[in-house]
């Protein structure tokens, strides 16, 4: 196969060939190695590659699940995988190592993914950029690199993009599969909480906010993806309700009309750019056009949104703590001025500092936002907002270099729509329905009722063959229907 033949047909399609035996998993993987060799450095998107490993897995693959056996990657968030170390990022965790894979591995391997690499993150990935120190330079858009391509999940996003694979891991703990998918065109779904397992090695992450996914071109990737690793695993703290139908499903089925509701303002009076005004408008008039039925609103003008990033900031610190402090413990050593970025240094002190009743306000907190934004939803099927209120972020604009608190302030107001449905628990997508004149990105989100992925796939999918993505999204899929 040649390579311009395997980046212009997204994960299932790929599948499709080598169930026809016109395409081995091997050559697949002979297509990723070249295209991340030749692509990947210039966006500093990949780590820990494994390239003989991997293709040498690919000979030997025996097709399994939907994807029968593609290329992939998978985030270093640390994920744990027995074949591939992570550092989240980091310097002081360089090289961990896992003894056995996370649930969600196994899962994905079952479902026909091949994992080669692992994509680049921020530090402990608690960034809206890739900009880690570790990792010697940002992972840069492929759009425009001297833009942000997201985080935390940034490097897998780059990836995508720049089609050396046609679907990646990601995660989920503030926007961080939304904003990177907002920042490079790509889809993005963040699903309910509960949907994908996190097991065994923890039960939650960051107070219940953080879940796992992926990031690809396709609609139908994702929903296969999902449908693939989805369902409740033993002892989880956390279950989404049932779906009542299979994702993948929900993409071909034909939509019933939907009650949409629309914010074009933000929290906090937080401006948006016009342009990310525009793409929710544009977004809005597809779905009149589609016989949906669209209605105007704003967020309301009572929610207190700095008690929100505060709790949100006070999570994270005392998560901070817990990682480091285990890492320092397996090293049997303490910590070193050089081990940790500035701000993140400086959440370790202040998460030290966070007492159990602080913490505990700031769980209660999140659980009555989940009731808050129930509430928002009202009779709606479907929430529409900006995916952020700026275009891709310049690099050096966002990364980590000040205290911990008015870090995470200032990624609170480049992406105030994203992380309160990380605290409510809901599924929410980013899509890439508009493009600048410059051709750079801008995302719009839409969040439905909680348990209800099927339904914010369905609408994605659907707007998704109106042919409104990019021309890149738009011939990827290959021959036949979205199905």
């Amino acid at each position: 196969m040649r390579d311009d033949e395997y980046e212009a047909l997204d994960g299932l399609a790929l599948a499709a060939l080598m169930k026809d035996g016109q395409v081995s998993a091997a050559e697949l993987m002979e297509c990723a190695i070249r295209l991340a060799t030749a692509r990947a450095p210039g966006l500093n998107a990949l780590t820990y590659p494994r390239y003989e490993e991997a293709l040498a897995r690919a000979k030997d693959w025996a097709p399994r699940g939907a994807f029968g056996g593609i290329p992939f990657l998978l985030k270093d968030s640390g994920l744990a995988s027995r074949r591939l170390p992570s550092s989240i990022g980091s310097r002081l965790f360089e090289d961990t190592r896992y003894a056995q894979d996370a649930t969600l591995v196994a899962r994905f391997e079952a479902g026909g993914f091949i994992a080669f690499a692992r994509t680049t993150v921020p530090e402990l990935c608690m960034a809206p950029t890739t900009e880690a120190l570790r990792n010697g330079g940002p992972a840069r858009n492929p759009w425009d690199r001297g833009r942000s391509a997201g985080g935390s999940s940034g490097g897998a996003a780059a990836a995508v993009a720049a089609g050396i694979v046609p679907i990646a891991h990601g995660s989920d703990g503030g926007g961080s599969i939304r904003i990177p998918a907002a920042c490079c065109g790509l889809f993005g779904l963040k699903p309910s909480r509960g949907v994908v397992p996190m097991g065994p090695l923890r039960g939650e992450g960051w107070g219940g906010l953080a879940v796992d996914g992926v990031l690809s071109r396709t609609v139908r990737d994702t929903a296969a993806a999902i449908d693939a690793v989805a369902g409740i695993e033993r002892g989880a703290p956390y279950a989404a309700p049932a779906l009542a139908r299979s994702l993948r499903s929900a993409v071909g089925d034909a939509p019933r009309r939907l009650r949409i509701g629309v914010w074009r303002a933000a929290f906090a009076g937080i401006d948006i750019a016009p342009e990310c005004v525009e793409a929710v408008d544009a977004t809005a008039d597809l779905c009149r056009a589609l016989g949906h039925e669209v209605i105007d609103g704003a967020p309301p003008a009572d929610f207190d949104y700095a008690g929100f990033v505060e709790a949100h900031t006070d999570v994270l610190g005392v998560n901070i703590v817990l990682s480091v402090d285990a890492r320092l413990q397996m090293l049997g050593r303490s910590l070193r001025p050089t081990d940790l970025e500035p701000s993140t240094m400086d959440g370790y002190a202040q998460g030290r500092s966070i007492s159990a009743t602080r913490y505990a306000a700031a769980i209660h907190r999140f659980h009555s936002i989940a009731r808050f934004m129930d509430d928002c939803l009202g009779d709606f099927d479907i929430l529409m907002t900006p995916a952020l209120v700026q275009l891709p972020a310049p690099l050096g604009e966002l990364e980590m270099r000040d205290d911990f608190r008015s870090f995470r302030r200032r990624m609170a107001r480049y992406s105030c729509h994203l992380a309160i449905v990380n605290a409510s628990g809901q599924p929410a997508a980013s899509l890439p329905t508009h493009w600048t004149a410059q051709m750079l990105p801008v995302g719009t989100q839409i969040i439905g009722r909680f348990g209800c992925d099927d339904v914010v796939v369905q609408l994605a999918a659907q707007i998704e063959a109106t042919g409104r993505w990019h021309p890149r999204q738009r011939k990827c899929i290959g021959p036949g229907d979205h199905r």
